[in-house]
């Protein structure tokens, strides 16, 4: 049913098994479609009311983004095509954020702004709960939802077809196009249009992409030409380097002009520093932005005498012993253990395993060793996906793919664990001097069916969970809150404290979550205190707790912020006596403030 249109049928068992869901009855699996299921799953675990809709709000985004720029052209396009349609376009950002809506239809516009599907308003899944832009991000791929499918009972009137927006040069999730109509005016060609207009932003995209990174191409060779010094130049998705900085700069050495360069370009200062790198030789480094984009600029690496190095009050910097790989954050020696591990099976050419906890950064590292160590194109392939096989074929079959992620490999049933294994081997037959890098990510214990498939993969790599390098907290929410709030929010130290106790179940990708819902909730600009945090890092879980024990739990840390940590007043706000409460704070591992 995914591309069909549901008959009446189809909506009244949908009706009844999403009836039956909230009620706790009993769900019939042929009713309701499985990821549909899933997501009203998720939704009720995040305790979202099906009654109504309640949506952050964030106003006037930005819309000078690279998506939202590409997509402009495309979204006016298709609009006019629409004229007089009950069809409404609208871009999200990769968190669901609604960029901009075009509705030809005003009956449907002042539908869709009475449900607050408008720019400014979340339609992630954590807020909205099962949709077409939230549930198609939160999956990864197309999504359709159909009137009673979403779990809010104001969206029932509506059809949705969501698609994610993928980056053409690294592959990553940029946004989502939706189009929304009325349940009734549904029909199976939706899901084809958003599909198509998703690919048009794609191709918009890639051609702005290459603008970009023509003018640094020509900023580069011009200072090559005009400098006798050492020039790099940096991109997300681009390094070029020229045959003085590649002669003069050991493997080491250039991992640490590039991490000098990494945190001077995303600063934004054009401050020149001086340092001594690993090889013990002393240069200066001045980097020059180029374009818009964080971190995109030219590098200039000028050869100083050690006298003159330690002469120079510039000369206190010093290079870290083990540079981190572009694009990671922390120095704790698990992380850089994992870290080196990876960038060693990437420039020796070695397929490897990444394992770990969910959330913990896997493919963040094999993205990291891939910009560090290759110059062609990153790709991942999920194999939890519909259509992985054909995916899978047509990655291997792209020869400018030199790093292929497949990711959840777990998933896999020892038939499909096969046809993994003969792709993989086809790709070594067809490409014997020059294959990819290929990683395998697994979460989890890893399944025995894999046995043939290992073979391809003499390393694993063993990805710590964030309790076991907590100390990187501390490097993470500033890298984290300058990519959500632009600079413009920090962490205060009672804050921070409190982060770094909490034990982080979901790993990274839980920490970040954490301080996205702080700024989309919460606070935009200022300093982050420990009453902006959700009420689950407040607290260090010693078991699982059910719903109604996490609402408990977030009612009483909720009365002892509000009471200045005094247990009594606390206790009495909530009606409960003085030694319950201290027996929950107790069970509950709440930490007061």
């Amino acid at each position: 049913m995914d591309e069909l249109t549901p008959t009446a049928d189809d909506n009244l068992r949908t009706a009844t098994a999403r009836l039956n869901f909230l009620t706790f009855d009993p769900v019939e699996v042929r009713d309701v479609r499985p990821p549909i299921l899933a997501s009203w799953v998720r939704s009720q675990h995040w305790n979202l009311p099906p009654d109504r809709i309640q949506l952050p709000y964030v106003a006037d985004p930005d819309l000078e983004v690279p998506l939202a720029r590409s997509a402009g052209p495309v979204l006016r396009k298709l609009h006019e095509n629409l004229d007089g349609q009950p069809i409404s376009v609208i871009l999200t950002d990769r968190s669901g954020l609604v960029l901009q809506r075009l509705t030809a239809d005003a009956g449907l516009a002042r539908h869709l702004d009475k449900v607050y599907l408008a720019p400014g308003f979340s339609y992630a899944e954590e807020f909205a709960g099962t949709n077409g832009i939230g549930t198609a991000l939160e999956g990864g791929g197309p999504m359709q939802v159909f009137g009673h499918e979403h779990y809010a009972e104001d969206l029932e009137d509506l059809a949705c077809a969501g698609v994610p927006i993928k980056h053409p040069l690294n592959g990553k999730t940029v946004g989502a196009i939706d189009l929304t109509c009325w349940r009734k005016d549904a029909g199976s060609l939706l899901m084809a249009l958003a599909k198509t207009t998703a690919e048009n932003i794609r191709a918009a995209l890639l051609k702005d992409s290459s603008t970009r990174e023509l003018t640094l191409l020509e900023t580069y060779l011009q200072r090559s030409r005009r400098l006798g010094d050492l020039v790099i130049a940096v991109d997300e998705d681009l390094l070029l380097m020229n045959a003085k900085a590649r002669q003069s700069l050991d493997t080491d050495d250039q991992r640490a002009v590039l991490a000098y360069a990494t945190e001077i370009l995303q600063s934004g200062t054009t401050e020149a520093i001086l340092t001594e790198l690993p090889s013990g030789s002393w240069v200066r480094i001045t980097c020059r932005p180029v374009g818009a984009r964080p971190g995109a600029g030219i590098i200039q690496v000028s050869p100083q005498s050690t006298a003159l190095a330690v002469r120079s009050p510039e000369s206190g910097h010093r290079p870290p012993p083990r540079p981190v790989l572009p694009g990671l954050v922390g120095r704790s020696a698990p992380w850089l253990g994992s870290s080196r591990e990876a960038d060693n099976a990437c420039r020796a050419g070695q397929w490897v395993v990444l394992t770990g906890e969910r959330g913990v950064g896997k493919v963040a590292l094999a993205r990291a060793a891939h910009r560090q160590n290759k110059a062609g194109l990153f790709h991942i392939v999920d194999a939890t996906r519909d259509g992985f096989p054909a995916e899978l074929d047509a990655e291997l079959s792209d020869d400018s793919v030199q790093t292929l992620v497949v990711q959840h490999v777990e998933a896999l049933d020892p038939a499909g664990v096969a046809g993994l294994a003969d792709a993989l081997y086809g790709v070594l037959e067809r490409r014997p001097s020059e294959p990819p890098w290929v990683v395998l990510t697994l979460t989890g214990d890893q399944p025995q069916h894999l046995g043939e498939l290992l073979t391809l993969f003499p390393l694993t790599v063993e990805v710590p969970p964030l309790r076991h390098h907590i100390e990187d907290v501390r490097e993470l929410v500033p890298y984290f809150l300058e990519q959500l709030s632009h600079g413009e929010l920090t962490c205060g130290p009672d804050t921070m404290q409190q982060l770094l106790r909490s034990a982080w179940p979901g790993n990274t990708a839980e920490l970040c979550q954490v301080l996205q819902q702080v700024v989309v909730r919460r606070r935009r600009a200022g300093v982050i205190v420990p009453a902006d945090l959700p009420g689950r890092t407040q607290a260090v879980s010693r078991r699982s707790l059910s719903q109604l024990e996490a609402l408990e739990r977030d009612a009483i840390i909720r009365s002892l912020i509000a009471n200045d940590g005094h247990k009594g007043r606390a206790a009495k706000s909530l009606g409960m006596s003085r030694a319950t409460i201290y027996r929950k704070i107790h069970d509950y591992g709440i930490q007061p403030p």
